[in-house]
């Protein structure tokens, strides 16, 4: 039988409120204040990695690297950004205060299960622009935020100065491009989720035909 009769011949059906469009509209940023200390089995964090790997990469350059930050590198990034943003803070604020928001700062990425750094991997022969290959890496990110959301897992991806300094601390080549850090982190089931609004299809779509 030819493939077109056999494409001709297959039902047509639709999962209008699958699994996927679930996890989809329920995913929400959020953040380590919310987060509670729990371990992520190495086998889930595999997972979330492997579906980072499965984005759309054009020409397959896979312009993504990631960086795992577990144990002591918790507690060094709230080290780090303290240190980052001292002056910054004991300069605007009374002593008290900015003592209390680097105290917060150095606890924050505590509970967190996970931190894993967004590299950008640029190849220079592929002739791609670099808003393809950023576009690409956001897929990736994009693809473990919804996989934590699968699994009842909190996410949050920080493009704060602080999150891609800090990366930018490990070593990147010269084609590489730190894009933050990803936050990954148990939550209470009673943590009211946040409902933000999107607008309706008819203020961003036409259709043509």
């Amino acid at each position: 039988m030819k493939k077109e009769t056999i494409e001709k011949n297959m039902p047509i059906s639709f999962d209008l409120s699958g699994e996927v469009s679930r996890n989809i509209r329920n995913r929400r940023s959020i953040y380590a204040k919310d987060f509670i200390k729990k371990d992520l089995p190495d086998k889930l964090l595999e997972e979330i990695l492997v579906n980072a790997t499965r984005a759309p990469t054009h020409k397959m350059t896979e312009p993504w690297r990631f960086i795992v930050l577990r144990g002591k590198y918790l507690e060094a990034y709230g080290e780090y950004m303290a240190a980052y943003y001292k002056d910054h803070y004991t300069e605007k604020f009374p002593p008290e205060t900015a003592e209390k928001k680097l105290s917060d700062l150095r606890n924050y990425p505590l509970n967190a299960a996970c931190l894993i750094g967004v590299v950008l991997v640029r190849n220079r022969k592929s002739g791609l622009p670099e808003w393809e290959e950023i576009a690409a890496v956001s897929s990736a990110v994009q693809n473990m935020a919804l996989t934590c959301t699968a699994n009842r897992i909190g996410s949050y991806w920080s493009t704060k100065s602080v999150a891609i300094d800090y990366i930018e601390e490990f070593g990147l080549a010269e084609n590489e491009t730190s894009l933050g850090l990803l936050y990954l982190g148990y939550y209470s089931d009673a943590l009211p989720l946040p409902e933000k609004r999107r607008s309706p299809l008819s203020e961003k779509v036409i259709y043509l035909q």
